[in-house]
C-alpha cells in the first residue's frame, strides 16, 4: 500500500474531532468543498466508509472510529510541533489568541487590549469570545482567562485573583418591583439564567442560593445576551462585579447572600512559555486584572 498524503489524514482527523466539515475546514484554513474532496480521496484510497452521511450531517462510521484512534496520535504530534515552532518565534510580531468569556470579551478586555496594543503595537491579537473552554492543545487560543483550573496534560496555569458575582437589576426594573432582599423575594424576581439551566441551578445551589430551574423566566447561551435583559429592564441576573462596574445603569441587589467566589485563571499550553510574545501578553494580562 502506498504511503498516505498527510493532508489527506489531517482532513480525516479535524473533521472527526471538531465535528463538522465547516469547523475543520476553518480549522484547516481551507474551504468547505475542498475539505470534502480530501475526505473522499481518503476514503477511495483506503476503500472504506469513514462518515456516515445523513443529509449535510457527517457523523463516524465504525471503521472511522476505529481508525481515529490511531491517527490521534500523530495529530497529537503535528499540534505540538506547531506548538513548540510557535513558542520558539522571537520577534514580538505575529498573532496571539486570547479566549475569554463573551461578557468579559466584551466588557473587561478592551481595556487590557488597549495597553497590550501601546507596548507591542506590532502585534496583532486575536479575542476568541467563547463560554466553552476552547481547546489550547488544537491552538483555538494562545492563552485563555477561565474560571477553573487546567484540566488537561500540559496545560499550564495561574490563579490570578477570585472575584465575586452578585445579582443585579436596571433601575428602571428596580422602580418597578422594588429591591428584592431575601433570596424568597430574589425567587420571584424574574431571573434570568444561562442555558444548560439544571447546571446552573445546581451550581446556585452549591454556593447556598436554593433557586429552582422553574424560577428562571428567560435564558440564553450567551452572557452578553442576558446582561443586555438585565440592562434592558427584563428581569435579574448574576453577573461578575467587573463587568457590573462597567455598565451604567444597573444597581446590585442587596441580598442576605455572600457574593458567589469566581476564581480567575490564565492559563496556556507549555509549548508556549517560551514565546515573547505569549509572555508579555500575559504580564500585561496578569498585572491588568491584578489592578482591576
Amino acid at each position: 500500500m502506498k504511503a498516505l498524503d498527510w493532508n489527506l489524514l489531517r482532513a480525516f482527523h479535524a473533521t472527526a474531532t471538531l465535528g463538522s466539515l465547516s469547523a475543520a475546514a476553518r480549522h484547516l484554513s481551507l474551504t468547505q468543498p475542498t475539505l470534502s474532496r480530501q475526505i473522499i480521496a481518503l476514503e477511495g484510497e483506503l476503500g472504506v466508509e469513514l462518515f456516515e452521511r445523513i443529509g449535510r450531517r457527517l457523523s463516524l462510521s465504525p471503521t472511522g472510529s476505529a481508525l481515529l484512534e490511531h491517527i490521534e496520535r500523530m495529530g497529537d504530534a503535528a499540534d505540538a510541533f506547531s506548538l513548540a515552532a510557535s513558542g520558539n518565534v522571537q520577534a514580538l510580531t505575529g498573532r496571539v489568541s486570547i479566549s475569554a468569556t463573551d461578557t468579559f470579551s466584551a466588557y473587561v478586555l478592551p481595556e487590557i487590549l488597549d495597553r497590550i496594543r501601546l507596548e507591542a503595537p506590532q502585534l496583532s491579537v486575536m479575542v476568541v469570545a467563547s463560554n466553552d473552554l476552547s481547546d489550547l492543545h488544537r491552538r483555538e487560543a494562545d492563552i485563555a482567562i477561565r474560571h477553573v483550573a487546567p484540566d488537561r496534560e500540559r496545560l499550564v496555569g495561574q490563579r490570578l485573583r477570585d472575584t465575586e458575582a452578585h445579582f443585579y437589576a436596571s433601575h428602571d426594573w428596580v422602580e418597578r418591583n422594588g429591591l428584592p432582599r431575601s433570596v424568597d423575594e430574589l425567587a420571584h424576581s424574574d431571573l434570568i439564567g444561562i442555558e444548560d439551566v439544571e447546571r446552573y441551578t445546581a451550581y446556585l445551589n452549591g454556593m447556598g442560593i436554593p433557586i429552582g430551574v422553574s424560577d428562571f423566566r428567560l435564558l440564553s447561551n450567551s452572557g452578553i445576551a442576558v446582561w443586555q435583559m438585565v440592562r434592558q429592564g427584563l428581569g435579574v441576573a448574576a453577573m461578575l462585579r467587573e463587568v457590573a462596574e462597567r455598565t451604567p445603569g444597573v444597581t446590585r441587589l442587596p441580598l442576605d447572600l455572600p457574593g458567589i467566589t469566581v476564581p480567575i485563571w490564565l492559563i496556556t499550553h507549555q509549548g508556549l512559555e517560551a514565546s515573547p510574545r505569549i509572555r508579555l501578553v500575559q504580564r500585561i494580562v496578569s498585572e491588568e486584572l491584578a489592578r482591576m
